[in-house]
């Protein structure tokens, strides 16, 4: 079991009172299978994300991302094991507007202390992965939102992540740009074997995941497995 949510309370400050965020979450998704979590504005799939990510720290229970009980860790130990076990694809890419397609990916790794003469080719084969080889030199403004998503994806497995935390990738896609980054994930998840886990609110492609969860008022059901295409 790649990550491991297991009863995790999470509250924040409400006026004299405190607000429930997640309450007693546990959620198991196994290398190499992706798990979506939908659920309404405000239910808390984002603080999820941000807990399994280790940015923030829940009142109770604990996080375990591959073996490694986080809630035993530091916050440099915490920041280490973000930088080599944990990728995370935001809602928008936020790519920096200077650097080529191959250079957005590079810069990650560098920050993460990897030798610089494995990055070039590190980045060029994530590239081709995510199907935009001929991209590399090729700047932000110079290609489509769903290229740059394919990127911001490849950019989140360049430290070769044991779990991948990805947050509404699709938003602003349209469906087929969408159905498209979505098969792009599970293709990846299942290659990579991460553990990877879909906050997402389109409900359209569920049946491509492994197994889908809601989460409602900060508590989330048991993830079940999708029903498989006829």
């Amino acid at each position: 079991m790649t990550l491991f949510v297991h009863d995790v309370t999470l509250t924040y400050p409400d006026g004299e009172g405190r607000l429930t965020a997640l309450d007693a979450v546990r959620l198991e998704v196994p290398a190499g299978t992706l798990t979506a979590v939908v659920g309404p504005s405000g239910s808390g799939k984002s603080s999820l994300l941000a807990v399994a990510a280790t940015l923030v720290t829940p009142d109770a229970g604990r996080v375990v991302v591959a073996g490694q009980d986080t809630s035993k860790l530091g916050a440099a130990e915490k920041a280490a094991l973000r930088r080599e076990k944990i990728g995370i694809v935001f809602q928008q890419p936020n790519l920096l507007a200077s650097l080529t397609a191959a250079e957005q990916l590079q810069v990650m790794a560098h920050i993460s202390g990897r030798p610089p003469h494995s990055l070039r080719r590190r980045a060029l084969e994530l590239l081709d992965a995510v199907g935009l080889a001929d991209k590399a030199g090729k700047r932000p403004h110079e290609l489509s939102g769903g290229q740059r998503q394919r990127i911001n994806i490849a950019r989140a497995l360049m430290n070769e992540p044991a779990v991948l935390l990805v947050d509404e990738p699709t938003s602003a896609l349209d469906h087929d740009r969408g159905a498209a980054v979505l098969d792009l994930l599970v293709n990846l998840t299942r290659e990579r074997s991460t553990a990877t886990v879909l906050v997402t609110h389109d409900h359209a492609h569920l049946d491509r995941m492994d197994a889908t969860a809601t989460m409602t008022d900060g508590r989330l059901t048991q993830a079940v497995p999708a029903a498989q295409p006829r």
